[in-house]
């Protein structure tokens, strides 16, 4: 493992620090929800969790919806309770063949005491249980117990770094010491808020880009239970947020900031074993770039290097920079990296057009008419080579639309990959941007066609003006044509897949996804997955915050 030396040579070289330090505050206990909610009027049964205390809750003024707040938006809300189950009321019908899990996992609770936290990425990670039985749907949520949260509602303050969050400190010395604990990782978050994956064992795992952010839970109760602890020699502090997990495998990056480059790894279901099969060197740049997912084929890994790279230091500065830990360098440029899954060799390497993304569609092998292999295609959400993207899901950004349209312009971005040896590739858009309001994100697709070619992909597009992706999308490749559900005022999460079992045809399912509603309210959604039309949705007895990512458990 390599060693790292810092020296100081003058104060200026933390302009920012000395006036930072003194982040106090009170956790809250104790909270309730008015009787209102209960009442046969919101016609949800609640049931308490046996066996389990009251709720405790870290209420926050400036942040919690009232009843009487006509208008506001439960999505950028915290979170009302510590953790709540009950059976809800369905309008519509659930189809019986669902029957399962689905697990939907994000940012919760926004705030430790009356100190507010910045960005979309902050929050404490809340994880969201709707269970399908026979037509009926049980729900309810639970804070994850990382040692990040488990830490501030023990000392009353944020104890460890969080996305554009670092923990204030009594003096210039403790500052530095928190600092080397950022090197170290020790100092780093463990709040695991990002996705949920279940893996071919049938661990159920919470990831976050810290690796140390990977946490067990049961998908019945929603208790935590415990780190997920890697047994490999391998070091480094973060991964890609979203691996590739099916029935037989887990695969991950790596992304390695000392010798700029990606380590591409692979677990076997009941193991915690990452095990190498190759490496990428960058082929720009001081740094690798941020690789929050990535996609697979058949038989190729995808590995991304775009010019939103990583850097050492904004990772130093006490205030976050309006790319946070990530530096836009477009003279680095951008490119596109093809790993041999079964030999690790790098079989493309090429520079592609500027580009940002957060998610990967789905990619597959393209082949000529007498079945030669010719090209790889990649799908993305692209921000139009855009990353002030970022700084727009500042939480302040998102509760202040005022109506105008700030939303950044996103589009399905199609990485077009050969693989002659020609040293260029392409991104083109794989449909015309105006078909889902020029927004696009939070994306899904049939899990059988993982890594083949395919005809449909579900996201969040957008119904300007907005500041946010506000519709609920499904893409057609082939007509190249998007059908678009909306609901004024509503803030959609992650439209997710679920095939029918038996299915032939590749959009036979549901999409499942949670509104976060204006007025402080919110519901559970399912979409027929052909029409896109609204088959059935429950209400919740309070607003959901706006959540991440999602899996499904399927019933054993």
């Amino acid at each position: 493992m390599a060693s790292l030396t810092f020296r100081t040579t003058g104060s200026n070289i933390f302009p920012s620090i000395l006036s930072d330090f003194g982040l106090s505050g009170n956790i809250r206990d104790g909270f309730s929800l008015k009787t209102d909610v209960f009442s046969k009027k919101r016609r949800t049964t609640i049931t308490n969790v046996a066996t389990r205390p009251p709720p405790t809750t870290i209420p926050s003024p400036a942040t919690q919806p009232t009843d009487d707040n006509d208008g506001k938006l439960a999505a950028w809300t915290s979170i009302r309770q510590e953790r709540w189950e009950g059976e809800l009321v369905v309008d519509g019908e659930i189809p019986l063949w669902l029957s399962g899990t689905y697990l939907r996992n994000g940012p919760g609770l926004w705030n430790v005491d009356d100190y507010n936290f910045r960005h979309l990425f902050d929050g404490y990670a809340t994880v969201v249980r709707l269970h399908f039985h026979n037509g009926r749907l049980i729900a309810g949520h639970r804070q994850i117990e990382s040692d990040a949260y488990k830490a501030a509602k023990q000392n009353k303050k944020l104890c460890y770094r969080e996305f554009s969050e670092v923990p204030k400190q009594e003096s210039f010395i403790s500052y530095m010491g928190e600092l080397a604990g950022l090197f170290s990782g020790a100092s780093l978050t463990d709040n695991a808020n990002t996705g949920v994956v279940k893996l071919g064992d049938g661990r159920v795992v919470c990831l976050t880009e810290t690796i140390k952010g990977s946490i067990v839970i049961d998908p019945d109760t929603l208790d935590t239970v415990g780190k997920f602890e890697y047994t490999d020699s391998w070091g480094g502090l973060i991964h890609s947020a979203h691996p590739i997990v099916t029935e037989s495998e887990f695969l991950t990056l790596l992304p390695d900031l000392v010798r700029p480059g990606y380590v591409v790894v692979r677990m076997e279901p009941g193991t915690n074993e990452r095990k190498v099969i190759g490496r990428v060197d960058c082929s720009g740049g001081p740094s690798p770039g941020w690789v929050h997912s990535f996609p697979v084929t058949e038989h190729y890994i995808i590995v991304p290097e775009m010019p939103l790279r990583y850097s050492a230091g904004n990772l130093l500065k006490a205030e976050p920079t309006p790319l946070y830990k990530f530096q836009w360098c477009p003279e680095s440029k951008a490119f596109m990296h093809v790993m041999c899954k079964a030999s690790g060799k790098i079989v493309a390497s090429v520079e592609v057009p500027l580009f940002v993304t957060f998610h990967f569609i789905n990619a597959y092998e393209e082949k000529d008419e007498e079945g030669r292999l010719t090209a790889v295609i990649a799908d993305c959400c692209e921000h139009n080579a855009d990353p002030s993207i970022l700084d727009k899901l500042r939480l302040e950004n998102l509760r202040s639309f005022s109506g105008e349209d700030v939303l950044p312009d996103a589009r399905v971005g199609r990485f077009i990959i050969p693989l002659d040896g020609s040293p260029k590739g392409d991104l083109v858009a794989a449909l015309d941007p105006d078909q889902h309001g020029k927004g696009m994100d939070m994306c899904s697709i049939n899990p059988a066609h993982l890594g083949k070619k395919y005809r449909y992909a579900y996201a969040c597009g957008a119904q300007r003006p907005c500041n946010f992706p506000n519709t609920l999308t499904k893409i057609d490749f082939v007509n190249k044509t998007a059908k678009n559900w909306y609901d004024e005022g509503a803030v959609p999460s992650e439209p997710f897949f679920v095939a029918r079992p038996g299915a032939t045809e590749e959009d036979d399912g549901v999409v499942i996804s949670m509104i976060s509603d204006k007025n402080g309210e919110g519901y559970a959604l399912l979409l027929d997955g052909s029409s896109f039309k609204e088959i059935a949705r429950a209400k919740f007895p309070y607003g959901l915050p706006y959540g991440l990512h999602g899996c499904w458990v399927p019933k054993n």
